[in-house]
């Protein structure tokens, strides 16, 4: 940890804290804090009772879980981002074109985040909307937004990534996942066939700024009903190049990723 006198260590205790807290992980009770933090029973106690007192986590005498005032954090998060109001239209635009829904996310340590989505048709068993995180590894947009790093950066992610199945069609090698990144790499977009929920299928691109940099990634995702998923680049690639080729003209920002170490 940081021996800046600047960084305030308890502070950053609390982030670790409420950044535990998750679809998989709704409730938790001190023990399991202290446990997944590394952090002695006091200190978990302390921060979780801090983080209740301000409104930001509930607490039912046993385990906590995330208060309403914990919105605030990720809403304003996401107004924040230039880059999700200017892809906003756009997404919009295509949607309405091909009639499927499309989405632009961004790369936090093993997972995507979504900022921007424009949906049609559900073709998924949960619903997405900005802030909803899925695994990098076996999802389009991960694969293109691991695919802009450098190979070592890109390995060492999906080394620490839960590589278990979502479904039969997953794959759970990290070679193979390389593999399927390097092939990202070469030919500038990913596609995905039932590796993240049966019947869906999807198609990503990188977007650029520019400066050529990949500062996020679009994907459209549609049911696997056509008769192959080799099909779709075909289908869709050409609306996806061009809401790239447009945004690269508006996109000034920096490349986006939120990071976490270990």
């Amino acid at each position: 940890m940081s021996r800046n006198t600047d960084f305030v260590a308890s502070l950053a205790k609390g982030l670790r804290v409420l950044e535990l807290f998750g679809a998989e992980r709704p409730a938790m009770s001190v023990s399991q804090v202290a446990a997944e933090t590394g952090f002695d029973r006091a200190t978990a106690r302390r921060c979780l009772l801090t983080l209740h007192q301000m409104g930001y986590a509930q607490y039912d005498g046993k385990y906590f879980s995330l208060g309403p005032r914990a919105l605030r954090l990720g809403v304003g998060a996401l107004a924040s981002l230039p880059l999700a109001r200017q892809v906003q239209p756009w997404l919009d635009q295509v949607s309405d074109r091909i009639g499927q829904s499309s989405s632009v996310s961004i790369l936090d340590d093993t997972e995507i985040v979504y900022i921007a989505r424009a949906a049609q048709k559900r073709v998924m068993s949960i619903g997405l909307m900005p802030g909803s995180r899925l695994p990098a590894h076996c999802t389009s947009m991960g694969r293109v937004l691991l695919a802009a790093l450098p190979e070592n950066e890109a390995r060492a992610v999906v080394e620490r990534s839960a590589l278990a199945p979502r479904t039969r069609f997953s794959v759970t090698e990290p070679a193979e996942i390389m593999a399927r990144i390097d092939e990202v790499r070469r030919q500038g977009h990913a596609l995905i066939d039932q590796e993240v929920e049966l019947g869906l299928r999807s198609l990503a691109v990188p977007l650029l700024n520019v400066h050529g940099q990949t500062v996020a990634a679009l994907n459209v995702g549609m049911a696997a009903i056509h008769d192959g998923p080799e099909a779709l680049p075909e289908l869709f690639l050409p609306d996806l190049q061009r809401v790239q080729r447009g945004l690269q003209r508006e996109i000034w920002s920096s490349p986006v990723r939120l990071h976490r170490e270990g």
